[in-house]
């Protein structure tokens, strides 16, 4: 994350960018001044960039919060009050509004009045939640509350509201296994014929979902050279899960510890079920309780719920004898 952070100070500063604006949630947790200060340093680096900043539900203004003390750079400029606040750039004829987060969760709709006031000729909001707790929005509230532009911030995922006007960049860098996707940032540019916005993908990493498709027939052996080759294919340097669906041979299991050894596989999980032959189940179980519950329900077709119940009594019996042996 410090990393991405850098890249993007580096960036601001060789495109000439006007504005570094950061919808909220700047750190995960509330930060130490250590933090502020690494945060500060590179924010002064940037010789033509503006910053404009709120705390948003993560790191929210506690009472006892550096925040409130900290002296940034003079080219940084927090918003950091519980109500609406303004920054004016004259010379941009731009102003940059917004407000922050005094609690970890708002319920009420702060942002539902908060109308552009119209003192510049271009006017940004910075806004922070849109869900039931924290500050609750509809796009077309925002929308209609006169702003050239709103920079959204708290969901994680890049995510458009309302194309070159209402956006959510989201983190730079994936947060945590959930966070799957590209992660990067928005570049807007602001002009008398309107605003143009695009997202930029530029995290280092992305966490990757993958289901893997298991056939009968497919060995351990199998299984790991698939996954090796999905994370050479994709890129070792990215984080993965591995779903595994399917029908494996009944005397099969699968190494799933060892197969996590092929790049940064973070989690397998095993839905596969055991292929049964229920012919030969109920050849050699023609008299007992499972030869019987097979008899009455193996004409039907696969995929019917008749079907799923009997693939699912034929594997509770199988290993209730399983448990008797």
């Amino acid at each position: 994350m410090w990393d991405a952070l850098e890249q993007i100070v580096k960036i601001c500063e060789w495109e000439e960018a006007d504005l570094l604006l950061i919808a909220g949630d700047l750190f995960h947790r509330q930060p130490l001044m250590r933090e502020l200060r690494e945060v500060n340093f590179l924010f002064s680096k940037l010789t033509k960039t503006q910053v404009v900043l709120i705390a948003g539900n993560h790191d929210y203004l506690k009472p006892d919060s550096f925040y409130h003390t900290f002296a940034w750079k003079e080219n940084v400029h927090p918003l950091l009050n519980g109500h609406m606040g303004g920054v004016e750039f004259r010379e941009l004829e731009t102003n940059v509004y917004g407000l922050s987060y005094h609690r970890r969760e708002i319920m009420e709709g702060l942002y539902d009045r908060m109308f552009a006031p119209r003192k510049q000729k271009y006017e940004i909001l910075l806004a922070h939640g849109g869900d039931e707790t924290h500050i609750p929005f509809k796009k077309e509230t925002l929308l209609n509350l006169g702003y050239d532009y709103v920079a959204l911030g708290h969901i994680h995922k890049p995510q458009v509201l309302v194309e070159n006007k209402v956006i959510y960049a989201g983190a730079l860098e994936p947060t945590d296994k959930n966070d799957t996707g590209m992660h990067g940032y928005v570049r807007g540019e602001i002009t008398e014929q309107g605003v143009r916005a695009e997202f930029v993908p530029c995290a280092k990493r992305q966490y990757i979902h993958t289901v893997v498709p298991v056939e009968e027939g497919m060995t351990g052996g199998a299984l790991k050279q698939w996954i090796r080759a999905y994370v050479e294919e994709h890129g070792i340097e990215h984080m993965y899960k591995f779903i595994l669906r399917g029908f494996r041979d009944t005397d099969i299991q699968f190494d799933l510890e060892h197969m996590k050894s092929f790049g940064n596989v973070f989690e397998i999980v095993d839905e596969t079920n055991p292929a049964y032959d229920f012919e030969k189940l109920l050849q050699t179980n023609p008299n007992n309780l499972l030869g019987r519950y097979i008899g009455s329900l193996k004409d039907y077709a696969p995929g019917s719920v008749e079907y799923q119940a009997l693939y699912l009594g034929v594997q509770a019996l199988m290993e209730t004898k399983r448990g008797e042996r």
